[in-house]
């Protein structure tokens, strides 16, 4: 149910989209000020769902590597090659991806995008499962991290422009840290799948992908009904049809509730562009942002080592210093999944009311600081198997919602036309920072069986998150309940300033 003030925005808009012509609207203030509805759990469900599968996908090929390298398992593959190879080809993937989707979702849009990559990890998976050579195993997990990537892009910038304000931060963190209910489910299924008892050995491992295409497609059909961003619409000249769409939601809202929407305050009037060049989003992004760039790059890089430092050599931990069999670790790695998952779900709803920068800042520096506290015990000897899962739990409860809130923060600080690239690029940088720095560091010190080694590990994964959060405590900035409008003026907004502070 619109009210007067909404079609002054539309009318203002109508007839004047094309040939660069400017467009008033309203439309960001309108899909701000929406009461949370069945409408917006449906965008929840058919975008946020995806990395659920992200995280089941890397969590399922880590465990299963002991037998995919079995003789009889269809493949003539090692161990190594799938934790190594297969890893980084999956990273590479995932990096180039980004890039190349983030631009096109940009350029094109974000509902064409975030179709096309689906279907791209749909299509890579099946052929993941169907692999009887390893170049074609490590071939399709290229392809499975290429469309994941995009996915990353084109799922954040979709997901920000169309939740309203004031509940963007706690579901854009939950949203990200559902990966990790994708990692319990790996976890908990690639113990099923290496049960011969239940599955041959050439059978467990091609279902566990098959059944990543099952859940990929039942995600695709709900994402059918995800609309396009009304405000990617009206930025590249089809203003008539944000107007529509927006009005429509105001409608089905409207008829739920019983109630008229209050009125929406604030539009915006923008000059129409098609697409933006690379040399415009870096200048924007480093030259008129440059404090904002400097945060991203901190928070992506930070979570990534802290991440590593755990992640990376956990089973070998395990099982080089406390003897557990090496086919019971996948249920100390759900423990720590759901540790990971609970940050975000618990904690999400303070950055939104307690704000951006005490939450970012507290939740890295006090991830480092536990870490610090659990490599001392470690390498003092006070922990056992069960402590120090328990304490990589109370670690990554912290970290896994100052990791989500790199995703949030770098795709609500830069301008609408950048945010689907800002989001790729500084993705693409923690991604490889973690999948191929990260790994670099931190194998030979998990894995040498030396306690000084690994507590070292331990000790450089905190000491980059602790930085990274000294960074937010002075550059993050304040975007709670903010429109996005607000937090960054659009490239194509009339009058724009010449020059935006950082």
């Amino acid at each position: 149910m619109a009210d007067a003030g909404d079609g002054r925005g539309g009318q203002g808009g109508a007839g004047r989209d094309g040939g660069g012509a400017a467009i008033t609207t309203s439309v960001p203030a309108r899909l701000d000020r929406l009461p949370w509805s069945r409408w917006h759990w449906m965008i929840v469900i058919g975008l946020g769902t995806v990395w659920i599968l992200d995280g089941l996908e890397v969590t399922v090929v880590g465990n299963i590597a002991t037998r995919l390298s079995q003789a009889g398992s269809g493949l003539h593959i090692t161990d190594a090659q799938v934790t190594g190879l297969a890893a980084a080809l999956y990273v590479a993937g995932s990096c180039s991806g980004a890039l190349f989707f983030g631009w096109l979702t940009d350029r094109f849009g974000r509902k064409r995008l975030f179709m096309v990559t689906l279907v791209v990890y749909l299509a890579a998976t099946a052929l993941t499962a169907l692999s009887t050579r390893s170049w074609e195993f490590f071939l399709f997990r290229f392809i499975t991290g290429f469309g994941i990537g995009g996915e990353y892009a084109a799922i954040n910038s979709a997901i920000d422009e169309l939740i309203p304000s004031r509940h963007r931060g706690r579901v854009d963190l939950i949203i990200n840290g559902s990966f990790w209910v994708g990692a319990v489910g790996g976890s908990l299924l690639s113990i099923v799948a290496l049960n011969t008892a239940i599955f041959p050995v050439d059978l467990g491992w091609r279902l566990t992908f098959a059944l990543g295409v099952v859940l990929g497609l039942v995600i695709l059909l709900v994402r059918r009904n995800v609309p396009e961003s009304p405000r990617w619409m009206f930025i590249h000249g089809r203003g008539e049809e944000a107007e529509r769409l927006v009005a429509d939601v105001e409608r089905r809202i409207g008829d739920q509730t019983g109630r008229e929407l209050p009125p929406a305050e604030g539009e915006i009037t923008i000059h129409p562009r098609k697409s933006i060049g690379f040399v415009t989003i870096a200048r924007t992004v480093f030259t008129r942002y440059p404090r904002r760039a400097v945060l991203g790059l901190s928070l992506f890089v930070g979570q990534a080592f802290l991440y590593n430092a755990i992640t990376f050599g956990f089973g070998s931990i395990l099982t080089k210093f406390f003897n557990t069999p090496s086919d019971e670790t996948g249920y100390y790695f759900a423990v720590i999944a759901a540790g990971n998952f609970l940050g975000p779900l618990l904690l999400g709803g303070l950055f939104d009311s307690l704000g951006r920068r005490p939450m970012i800042a507290g939740t890295y520096i006090g991830s480092g600081l536990l870490l610090f506290g659990t490599a001392w015990l470690f390498s003092a000897g006070h922990l056992s198997a069960t402590t120090l899962t328990a304490c990589w739990c109370v670690v990554l409860f912290f970290a896994s919602a100052g990791a989500s809130s790199a995703y949030l923060t770098v795709s609500e600080i830069f301008p609408m036309e950048t945010r689907a690239m800002a989001i790729a690029f500084f993705y693409a940088v923690g991604t490889a920072a973690g999948g191929i720095s990260g790994p670099l560091l931190f194998s030979d010190l998990t894995s040498s069986g030396k306690v000084g080694d690994t507590a070292l590990a331990f000790e450089i994964g905190a000491a980059l998150m602790v930085i990274a959060g000294i960074v937010a405590a002075f550059l993050a900035v304040k975007a709670e309940r903010r429109s996005l409008e607000d937090i960054a003026t659009p490239l194509s907004a009339a009058a724009a300033p010449a020059h935006t502070p950082a």
